[in-house]
């Protein structure tokens, strides 16, 4: 590397990003090719698999290495030593070093002496009220998805394994494929939803039923999906789900004739 690469700033994107909503893209977006640097890495709304490959500039924190440091000690280590930052972009609310103890306004203060330019954005709002990880997380646990989509900027995804099941879809005419759900991610309220599978980098509509399957008497949740005109074998590979609208709770069904019905009905909804 040469000196003058050596001697180059970068911009620094700072936050939790959970989910990457669109609070955070707007924290994102004010630089050109930005680190972004995430400080908590719970990822309950968007799992970290998918984080990389939609943001592979980011950079993930080391807990250990962040955890004990002073909001000054946080700046000089990590902001000008490890990312040598020219200007960093936070949200409004973003507090860090021991305890939360510097805010966003002290962390200005302490780099524009230094001659280095720090933009804090405001909030962004959502029905009258600030978008934030929490809300978000509260939407999809009640089925409010489509509020949940909105305040994301995007469909709640995704992905995991394909496993093998019963098969008992295939007996009744609606092949589905079973997935565990990411572990750590926020679980979304039981019930069936319209959803898109993408396969190939070809979206398919489908629906999926998350929950306990009341009819067959399963015990651990499953992400089931029943995707519309596709016949692949899927097993054993990762597949991407996309929850798009809330159709309906789950129920028992009295027979597998009603259980029949009930399907045909949500995938006329959907078509």
């Amino acid at each position: 590397m040469n000196v003058e690469n050596e001697k180059k700033r970068t911009a620094i994107a700072l936050g939790d990003f959970d989910g990457m909503h669109l609070a955070h893209k707007t924290v994102v977006t004010g630089a050109e090719n930005s680190i972004i640097y995430c400080v908590n890495n719970k990822f309950s709304l968007l799992q970290k698999s998918l984080f990389q490959k939609r943001y592979p500039n980011a950079v993930f924190a080391d807990f250990d290495e962040i955890k004990n440091l002073s909001g000054r000690e946080f700046i000089e280590n990590i902001i000008i030593k490890k990312f040598n930052a020219g200007m960093v972009l936070c949200g409004f609310n973003f507090r860090f070093g021991k305890d939360a103890s510097w805010s966003a306004l002290d962390m200005r203060k302490y780099l524009e002496e230094k001659d280095i330019w720090v933009r804090i954005l405001e909030a962004q709002d959502y029905e009258s009220m600030p978008i934030s990880s929490t809300r978000i997380r509260k939407a999809v646990k009640e089925g409010r998805i489509n509020a949940a989509n909105e305040m994301l900027g995007y469909n709640f995804t995704y992905e995991s394994e394909v496993l093998h099941g019963d098969r008992r879809g295939r007996t009744i005419g609606n092949p589905t494929i079973n997935q565990h759900l990411p572990k750590g991610l926020t679980v979304p309220y039981f019930g069936v939803y319209e959803s898109r599978v993408l396969i190939n980098n070809i979206s398919y509509k489908a629906f999926t039923n998350i929950g306990l399957r009341p009819t067959w008497h399963v015990n651990e949740p499953l992400s089931e999906t029943h995707i519309f005109n596709f016949n692949g074998d899927l097993y054993g590979q990762t597949v991407t789900v996309e929850l798009v609208n809330y159709l309906r709770k789950e129920k028992v069904f009295k027979d597998v004739n009603e259980l029949k019905e009930q399907l045909n009905y949500d995938k006329s909804s959907i078509i």
